[in-house]
């Protein structure tokens, strides 16, 4: 047993550890997940800002050209201007009118002069800013990709951690599995010796069996010719008594085990339908629930209140049942409150039926629920129907056999058949809970279909299907006990012989007087007595005897009541660990609802510096094609088309034959220019297929560490299948040996009194055929 405990903690350890582990597993992959659509958007925001930034090269590139054909025509004008000066010193002698020509030119000259230099110098502040722009951008970008390098640096390390812990606990399960598997065999030799050992006993006893008949049979003869006595009055039988108590009280206490797993299942379920009402059709942390729904889950808040009497009550009456007492259904009193705490159950359940229909009605009215999911509906509620109508039965039934302990005669003429009708309204609870667990199940796989279905309703309806699950085991197991135990039940075994009538609580109560003085009897005959006792000496011995039994009494009750608390705080921790699961749940869902708020506010701040950076560009070009259309006004001007572009020169004579070589500079400028950004886009393209790479080994690492983990959590089930397979084999072994050594040891104890009895006649009879031959001799 030893062995077995050590095994359930190890495996509860283990489940502990692996729901962290699952835990910790979910949050990595949403945290995957959101680094993966960070880094394609900050991919999509380095595309634009690559596009905004070759569109400010293009403008600088724009900027320069034009900066160099106003340095050259500045040029031009210099030399216009010094030619027209030396003209002008020649033309002096000739008179007033060419002079005056001249310093008209001259002053054209000097205005369009000045109306270079001034737009040179805001070429070149544009031409600035856009630079330390183009600088402060490319920071913040090399900035950005440093931290999303340590970023994926960490993930990885994260992955390379958890990948190790799955190892770590797939070898260790394997190791554990190898030990069961070791325990399992060694647990099959035991239980071929223990069936040794059985055929063994069963042999001795049948040959016990045979001798005992023999010695009986040989008695009886002897008896029957040499005894003229016949004992045909009434009689108790003491030692079938004792049978029937120990019988008794075994079979309490089997009742209260499977009455603890009942209530256990029972206060699950309504724990965990509370939970959903909460969840759906409408969530509560979101929208408010309707006040039927908020009713029904008060209702079912209080479920534990109509529960746990029903366990503390059969604990009573299982402590009730001892060996000074008489165990029938007139002297069981504590059946009365067993009865009295199922009623109010029934009534609780009588209660919250409507607002159990109703609540699967709002669930057919939701507007995702389909015609299946409605159909199902209605068998639960046919099912829930149904289940209270057993309940109410079953009730019916407890009641009647709590009638005689109320009442002082006895109303109850048949008990034989109300034992037989509630061992049949148990086997029908047990297939009613049965089918609705089915149509739960069904139910839950059609909700898991559904679009809107959330990961915390799901859970909470695995809670739900496995307190139905262990409920309907429970019930079966409580079915096949009473249906098992029916001959104890409706047999007759505290009625003297030849009577019909039961026996009254006084009348129980002189039968054991009489038991108690007929065994004190005995036992003075069969020993010596003892010297008697001073009177001050008992009475301090009967201080001392009543102080320790009041004491054992006393500490008996505290370790049954410690126990009782134990095991509720078992309960309450396991509900309050299944919430603490929920709201991590929650928490998490809420956390990643916050990053979603906060990524689509800093999208929509990037939308309005990008509407503000646009609008501050349209001012400047607006500017730039003001001044080419004062350009057009002013002066006449000729373009010139080629292959790279167009070129707008003025129509002089020195100009036409620089067009040529012009056209080559700005050739080879944008060759060069197309080299650097080809350049740049291959850099950039063996980024994107670097990332891409890692991210796809990433994906392939998180798909087999998914493989790795469905497959040890079937193996982790099997195993936990396996274990509870064979606790349940050894349960059932080992209860049937006790109730076959306890039968046999009864049985020899029986036949040991009948043989002794049977020796002691016997040897009175020879000593008195030994007188009376003597008495003959003598005559």
């Amino acid at each position: 047993m030893a062995n077995v405990t050590d095994l359930q903690t190890k495996y509860s350890k283990l489940a502990q550890e692996y729901s962290k582990l699952r835990a910790q597993n979910q949050v990595l992959k949403k945290a995957v997940v959101d680094e993966q659509a960070n880094s394609t958007s900050l991919k999509e925001q380095l595309k634009q800002r690559d596009q905004s930034l070759r569109k400010q090269e293009q403008e600088m590139d724009s900027l320069s050209f034009r900066n160099q054909q106003l340095a050259k025509r500045v040029e031009l004008l210099q030399e216009e201007l010094v030619a027209s000066e030396a003209k002008g010193k020649k033309g002096k002698s000739k008179g007033d009118s060419p002079s005056q020509h001249g310093l008209q030119t001259q002053n054209v000259f000097d205005e369009d002069l000045q109306k270079k230099i001034e737009e040179n110098e805001r070429l070149h502040i544009q031409f600035y800013e856009a630079d330390e722009q183009h600088r402060r951008q490319e920071a913040e970008l090399r900035a950005r990709l440093k931290e999303l390098e340590k970023d994926s640096e960490q993930h990885q390390a994260v992955v390379d951690g958890l990948t190790t812990k799955y190892m770590e606990t797939i070898e260790r399960l394997q190791g554990d599995k190898a030990r069961l598997e070791v325990k399992a065999q060694t647990l099959e030799r035991e239980s071929k010796e223990c069936r040794l050992r059985t055929e063994e006993c069963q042999q001795q006893l049948r040959r016990c069996q045979a001798e005992l008949n023999r010695q009986v049979k040989q008695s009886s003869s002897v008896i029957q010719e040499k005894v003229p006595f016949n004992d045909t009055g009434e009689y108790l039988a003491m030692s079938h008594l004792d049978k029937e108590d120990l019988k008794a009280r075994d079979v309490a206490g089997q009742a209260l085990s499977f009455i603890q797993d009942l209530v256990a299942a029972l206060l699950n379920f309504h724990s965990y339908t509370e939970q959903r009402v909460h969840i759906y059709p409408l969530d509560s942390s979101i929208e408010s629930i309707s006040p039927l729904n908020q009713k029904f889950s008060q209702y079912l808040h209080e479920n534990a209140a109509y529960v746990r009497p029903l366990e503390d009550s059969l604990l009573q009456l299982h402590q009730s049942i001892t060996e000074d007492t008489v165990t029938t259904l007139e002297t069981v009193i504590k059946l009365k409150s067993f009865a009295d705490n199922f009623s109010s159950y029934t009534h609780f359940l009588q209660k919250i039926l409507p607002y159990q229909l109703k609540s699967l009605e709002e669930e057919c009215e939701a507007p995702l629920c389909t015609a299946a999911l409605t159909a199902k509906n209605h068998e639960l509620q046919s099912d829930m129907k149904r289940l209270t109508s057993v309940f109410e039965k079953v009730q019916n039934y407890i009641n009647l056999l709590a009638l005689p302990s109320r009442l002082t005669s006895n109303l109850l003429s048949s008990t034989s058949a109300v034992f037989t009708q509630l061992a049949a309204c148990l086997l029908s609870l047990h297939d009613a809970i049965k089918e609705m667990s089915k149509h739960y199940n069904q139910k839950a796989s059609l909700e898991q279909e559904l679009p809107t279905v959330t990961q915390k309703l799901c859970t909470t309806t695995e809670c739900l299907l496995g307190s139905l699950g262990s409920l309907t085991s429970s019930t079966g197991k409580i079915a096949t006990f009473f249906s098992n135990n029916l001959d104890f039940f409706t047999s007759s075994g505290y009625s003297p012989r030849g009577s019909t009538l039961t026996l009254n609580p006084l009348q129980a109560e002189n039968m054991l007087a009489n038991k108690k003085k007929a065994v004190a009897y005995i036992q003075a005959i069969k020993k010596p007595r003892p010297q008697s006792v001073p009177y001050k000496e008992a009475l301090s011995n009967r201080r001392v005897l009543t102080s320790s039994t009041e004491s054992r009494e006393g500490l008996t009750q505290q370790v049954q009541q410690s126990q009782e608390k134990i095991a509720r705080l078992e309960q309450e921790k396991e509900h309050w660990l299944l919430e603490a699961q929920l709201g991590k749940v929650r928490l998490e869902k809420e956390n990643q609802r916050i990053a979603d708020l906060e990524a689509q506010l800093e999208a929509a701040l990037g939308g309005s510096l990008s509407s503000q950076a646009a609008t501050a560009n349209i001012p400047a070009q607006s500017y730039e094609e003001a001044e080419t259309e004062q350009k057009a006004a002013g002066k006449e001007t000729t373009l010139c088309t080629s292959l790279v572009g167009m070129l707008c020169t003025t129509p002089t004579v020195e100009h036409v034959g620089d067009e040529e070589s012009r056209e080559q500079l700005i050739k080879t400028h944008y060759m060069s220019r197309v080299g650097e950004l080809t350049t740049q886009l291959q850099i950039s393209d063996s980024k994107a297929v670097h990332f891409h790479s890692e991210c796809r080994a990433l994906a392939k690492r998180l798909t087999i560490a998914e493989k790795s983990r469905e497959t040890l959590s079937d193996e982790l089930k099997v195993a936990n299948q396996n274990i509870t397979r064979l606790q349940d084999e050894l349960t059932t072994t080992k209860r049937s040996y006790e109730d076959q050594l306890s039968m046999m040891s009864d049985h020899l104890c029986s036949m040991n009194e009948t043989l002794s009895k049977q020796r002691e006649e016997i040897d009175t009879l020879k000593l008195g055929s030994k007188g009376n031959a003597k008495k003959n001799k003598g005559r």
